[in-house]
């Protein structure tokens, strides 16, 4: 049995998975918009293939931090947290994808990333083992911004929302968006055919669907390959593994994408336990060349490869 780790929402599948195939198919729109006021942070690695960025704590680092769009809060490791002195906070109710835990938090003055500060008060203190990193950007940080992805060049960039942040390319996508618990969300998808909710997860290295999507493409049948996850609070869930044909999300296809099933807790706390649901991770978004998330207006911006082989996606067109 193999020991994966978990994000907050999803879970870690190693780089060396095989990536879906990517079609656009007529749907969103292309824009043309200048690079304007982005602040590129150089994306670094962890042993899992987890994207990290430099942070500064209290003006001391930098620090390496997952960049994790699905989750709510901005984490830090106890042992970072302890040798800055920070003050301790109150215990909160933290969810993960195995369930919920009571964590103790601490009060973080100034977290400076790229040219924003802010703070952030009763951050989760987690151990630093389970998390991989000096800690997680969550949502609470980057609600107010949009955060560029850009694979092709390994940088992140982080900008005020609104702000153009794509050069002219007319491979760009435009998908809008709900937003719930600070997580954005698609209703224009379906798996294989099944009308299915979308949420946006750059936390998780590999995508994860709910009980109510195994059942509408798998009913009964077992799929033989399970696999235990940790999450980054040392909590584990099993899961089973497979292929999903065919993802349309919204005017994009990802083809031969592997997924895995889990009956997680967290799909009840975005009130999605009773229908189709994923979490869509990094081992479908790396498949473009870049993707932005603007959270303030609810648009996510996909470019896609320039050619068959780019990021190891091929491309066709239907």
């Amino acid at each position: 049995m193999n020991a994966l780790l978990l994000s907050l929402l999803a879970g870690i599948m190693p780089a060396s998975a095989t990536p879906p195939l990517i079609a656009p198919v007529g749907a969103g729109t292309a824009v043309n918009r200048p690079i304007d006021q982005t602040h590129d942070l150089k994306v670094g690695r962890d042993e899992n293939d987890r994207m990290t960025v430099a942070v500064r704590v209290s003006d001391s680092g930098p620090y390496r931090f997952l960049v994790d769009t699905g989750s709510e809060r901005t984490i830090i490791s106890r042992q970072l947290a302890g040798r800055l002195g920070l003050a301790a906070g109150r215990t909160t109710r933290m969810q993960s994808v195995a369930g919920a835990s009571d964590v103790a938090t601490v009060d973080i003055l100034a977290i400076d990333v790229s040219s924003r500060r802010f703070g952030v008060s009763n951050a989760p203190a987690l151990e630093e083992i389970h998390i991989g990193a000096d800690g997680v950007l969550g949502v609470d940080s980057l609600a107010s911004s949009q955060v560029l992805f850009d694979f092709k060049r390994g940088v992140m960039a982080i900008a005020p929302s609104r702000k153009r942040v794509f050069a002219q390319d007319p491979d760009t996508i435009v998908v809008e968006a709900r937003r719930r618990h600070g997580r954005l969300m698609f209703t224009h998808a379906s798996v294989d055919g099944a009308t299915t909710v979308v949420v946006i997860d750059t936390g998780s290295q590999i995508t994860i669907g709910n009980a109510a999507l195994r059942r509408r493409l798998l009913g009964r049948r077992g799929l033989g390959e399970q696999t235990e996850l940790e999450t980054i609070a040392g909590e584990k869930i099993m899961v089973e593994l497979a292929t999903i044909r065919l993802l349309d999300l919204d005017g994009i296809q990802l083809r031969e994408m592997k997924i895995a099933f889990a009956d997680a807790p967290v799909f009840r706390q975005l009130d999605l336990d009773q229908r189709p649901a994923m979490l869509l991770g990094m081992n479908a978004l790396r498949g473009f060349d870049r993707v932005s998330i603007d959270f303030a207006t609810r648009r996510v911006r996909f470019v896609l490869p320039k050619s068959s082989a780019a990021n190891g996606f091929q491309l066709a067109s239907r």
